[in-house]
């Protein structure tokens, strides 16, 4: 990467204009170009007098690289290194035909579930920083889409392009539950986590809520829950061959007292978010309750490349003073 040591030198640059202003009032052009009043319009102009303007151009450009130099470009590298384990977060996201529902609104437009929630948990990944966190999505089935990692960049990009219905219409809680532990159980952490967010009841997997969150409590993993979605019924665009698309209301329903257990034996906590606020709300309060102070060492290798910049600066200024005391040199 490059960087300048002595960027204030920068300013030097805004004397130039007022250089080359008070040059234009000092060598005003003459009145009468030539002391004949014939046209001399016929007579060609020789190369030397074409190349004219290219002079204070050469003056200009050496004091420009003079001026970059003293502010010291330097090339090369910085490494930092995490010293702190940081917190294992696994993200546990539901995907089922359900997400689907349109009773969101993101800065004045409605959105379904699935789009509010990206947007939301890009933000708090966006404000962690030494911990490793993963993804696990589900539906029908459960699976891992990202194991723990601290590339947040490719985190959030899978995230972008996460789609309802990829793990299955019906959501399996339990098997999200089973396969994030089994992440978790991968790189070892002082603080292992798992946010889970879903809108539905668990109607799919082989293992069983209950028994999921049993397994975790053993395990030392705190499991935060989200309910996500309206009560009640809820707004749905679907596509009819004969009236083309619709919205259909569907009875909508989130097994909180489930979440509320496994939250609760856990140590974690149980979040109903039934609007962006509300959600945003429950990632910010495990965003605070989740913190760990992380201590990095940057190491830095820099090479001075400004004698790149002078060389020709020194070239390029003895050129302007011959040029300017030889062929073209100004009498007053």
């Amino acid at each position: 990467m490059l960087r300048f040591a002595s960027p204030w030198c920068f300013l030097l640059l805004l004397l130039l204009p007022l250089l080359a202003g008070y040059r234009h009032r000092r060598h005003r052009p003459p009145t009468m170009a030539s002391s004949a009043l014939f046209p001399l319009a016929g007579i060609p102009m020789s190369t030397a007098l074409r190349l004219r303007p290219l002079v204070p151009a050469i003056k200009y450009a050496a004091l420009v690289l003079m001026i970059v130099a003293l502010a010291r470009p330097q090339w090369g590298t910085e490494r930092t290194e995490v010293l702190t384990e940081g917190v294992n977060i696994v993200l546990a996201l539901d995907l089922s035909e359900s997400m689907a529902a349109l009773d969101f609104k993101k800065q004045g437009r409605v959105v379904n579930r699935l789009e509010a929630v990206k947007g939301v948990v890009q933000e708090f990944v966006a404000g962690r920083s030494g911990d490793r966190i993963g993804m696990v999505v589900f539906g029908t089935h459960a699976y891992t889409q990202l194991p723990l990692t601290r590339d947040y960049n490719t985190l959030v990009s899978i995230l972008d392009r996460l789609k309802i219905g990829a793990a299955g219409e019906r959501t399996a809680i339990g098997d999200a539950i089973g396969i994030s532990l089994k992440r978790l159980s991968d790189i070892k952490s002082k603080s292992n986590i798992i946010i889970l967010l879903t809108d539905g009841q668990s109607n799919a997997g082989e293992l069983s809520p209950e028994t999921a969150g049993d397994i975790a409590r053993e395990k030392g993993v705190k499991i935060y829950t989200i309910g996500v979605g309206t009560r009640g019924k809820a707004p749905f665009l679907v596509k009819d061959p004969l009236f083309g698309e619709r919205y259909v209301y569907q009875r909508v329903s989130i097994d909180e007292d489930t979440l509320k257990a496994i939250a609760e034996k856990t140590g974690g906590l149980y979040f109903r978010a039934e609007d962006l606020a509300g959600l945003q709300d429950g990632y910010a309060t495990i965003d605070k309750l989740e913190k760990t102070e992380v201590k990095v060492d940057i190491f830095a290798d820099y090479s001075e490349i400004y004698p790149w910049l002078l060389v020709p600066a020194i070239l390029l200024l003895p050129l302007y003073i011959v040029l300017r005391n030889t062929r073209y040199l100004v009498v007053p």
